[in-house]
Formats: C-alpha cells, structure tokens, sequence
C-alpha cells in the first residue's frame, strides 16, 4: 500500500465574538472563574443563518486553495460533525457540489470531538487502499446550536467553526507523513456527554470527563507515537482537541512535550468539537509555529466517550 500525507490546511471561524464578560451578563459567571476552570477568554458564535454546511464549505475552500489541487482532483469528502442542523441530506455532499467537486464519494462521520482524527485515519485508509486519490476532510460544528445558555456549565465552553485538510498519497519515495491510528470509546461512560432527544440541550458530567481525559489520554497518544516510529521528545507540535485548557495542559505534561509546541486556540476559539484541532493547525501554521517536514501529534476525545490519535507530517 502506498503511504499518505496531509496536503495543506484551511479554518474558518464566525465573525461574532462573545467574551467571557458577554456571558456574566447571562449567567450567574465572570472572567475569572472561566478563565479559571477552562481557559477559554472569548469564543466565536455563529450567526442564526449561519449553518454547518456554509463553515464547512468556507475551510474546505481555504484547504483547498492550500494545496493547489483542482476540485476534480477531490474524490472523496468527509464532513466530522455532530451538530447538523439536520440528519438528512448530509453535510458532505451538499459541501462537494458547492466547492465544484464532480461526484465524489461523501459521507458525514459522528464521532463528537474525535471527529477529525476519526476521518484523518478513515481518509488515510481510503487513499492507502485506492479507494480514493485526494480526500478533502472537514471538521464542522454549530455546537452553539445544542446548549442551554442558561447552563453556565456548558455555555461557557462550546462555540462555532469549522476547520480542514486534503489527504493524499505520499511521493513513491518519500515516508509516510500520516502515522497509524489509534482509536477506541469508552461506551461504558457514554452517558457523561449527551444530548436527549431531537430538541434536547448538550449535557455533561464535566468532572468525570476531566478525570478520563487527564488519565486515559496519554496513554493513547503515546502507542500513537510508537506506532509512528517516533518519541513525544521529537514531536514539534502537539495539538490535542481544544476541550479544556487544563486537560491540554495536563496530558502535555504527561507526554513531557514543552508548552511553546502545544496548541492553546481554545483561549479564544473556544471549544469547536470536531473542528478544534484542524481549526488549531490552521492558527498555528499562520503563527508560524508549525515547522514543515516534522512531527506533529494529534489526539482528540469526547461523546462517546471515543477518542483517536495519530501523529502527521506537517506539510
């Protein structure tokens, strides 16, 4: 089989701004308790005419714009959301036909916040086994959509964007630059995180969550790197979804990896679900903190509880 690599990437995120400040003037909150607790300064909220497929369509363009590929060069998109606006017709699609791509395969995936590592590895997969030449793969949430506002537990946290990136095959003699995936769920804790019924609110259990997080993750990240080939020592960026700044923080310090490599977006992105770490490797590389032809680590979890990992070749 031939090998895979990420092509290029691209983010999007909603125009509105809503700071901690904002949600004081909601709920019984402040500042400092938030920055506190989770780390988030401001987060960005979609507009009520704003849907998942128009966040999705926006990074999917940018992506591919990142790459050079043409759109007939796309024959696969996959759409990681667990907050459509509706289960049918699916996100992918409706975003192949407005980005001009001819006829691809598309499919949504719903693995919550492990969404996008779930479609890396699925993506990786399919061009490995020439089910597909380049595949365009976006993480896209309206997670604003599906909380209580009144729930300071939950409001505080969740936001809105999209992020994405291309797949495609490595050069005959070039590695690997998409490591193999380690991935798994907890079903037994799937009831910390839920939304009950088609008009319910997101609810969860944010302590037991934390708990998982900090102990189970780094674990999962480290067989990533094994399976890589490479050591948490060589890994320049490690860009863990966006849940809570003192998980990101916690499992980093775990795996030994500096602070300046780690991604800190969720200061003022927020919590974007399946969007968070592409929408993270988007803001970095515009930083200037990705440095091209090294090791990036990813790792995401949540609902499910499910989680993935994988380490990549930045491009």
């Amino acid at each position: 089989m031939i090998g895979t690599k990420i092509l290029g990437f691209g983010g999007y995120q909603p125009d509105k701004v809503v700071t901690n400040d904002d949600l004081a003037k909601i709920v019984d909150t402040s500042d400092e308790w938030i920055r506190s607790r989770v780390g988030i300064q401001s987060r960005r909220v979609a507009r009520d005419d704003e849907t998942v497929a128009d966040m999705a369509e926006a990074a999917g363009a940018k992506a591919l714009a990142a790459t050079g590929l043409e759109p007939s060069e796309v024959d696969l998109v996959i759409v990681a959301t667990c907050s459509p606006e509706s289960p049918l017709p699916n996100v992918a699609a409706t975003v192949a036909h407005r980005l001009g791509i001819p006829a691809p395969g598309a499919y949504d995936l719903n693995a919550a916040c492990a969404g996008f590592c779930y479609a890396v590895g699925a993506a990786s997969d399919s061009v490995r086994a020439g089910s597909a030449r380049n595949v365009l793969v976006i993480g896209a949430e309206k997670m604003t959509s599906w909380i209580d506002w009144n729930d300071r537990s939950t409001c505080i946290i969740f936001a809105d964007g999209a992020g994405a990136a291309v797949v495609g095959p490595s050069g005959p003699d070039e590695p690997a630059g998409i490591g193999p995936v380690v991935w798994g769920s907890a079903g037994d804790q799937a009831q910390k995180i839920t939304i009950e019924g088609r008009n319910g609110a997101l609810k969860q259990d944010g302590q037991a969550v934390f708990r998982w997080a900090t102990t189970a993750m780094a674990p999962v990240a480290l067989e990533a790197c094994r399976r890589a080939g490479v050591t948490p020592a060589e890994i320049t960026a490690f860009v863990p979804h966006q849940a809570n700044l003192r998980i990101v923080e916690a499992i980093a310090r775990k795996l030994g990896i500096p602070r300046e490599r780690v991604a800190d977006d969720i200061i003022h992105a927020g919590n974007t679900s399946s969007a968070s770490i592409p929408l993270a490797l988007s803001r970095m590389a515009e930083q200037g903190r990705l440095q091209p032809g090294t090791p990036a680590l990813l790792i995401a979890f949540g609902a499910g509880l499910a989680y993935a990992s994988q380490v990549i070749t930045v491009p």
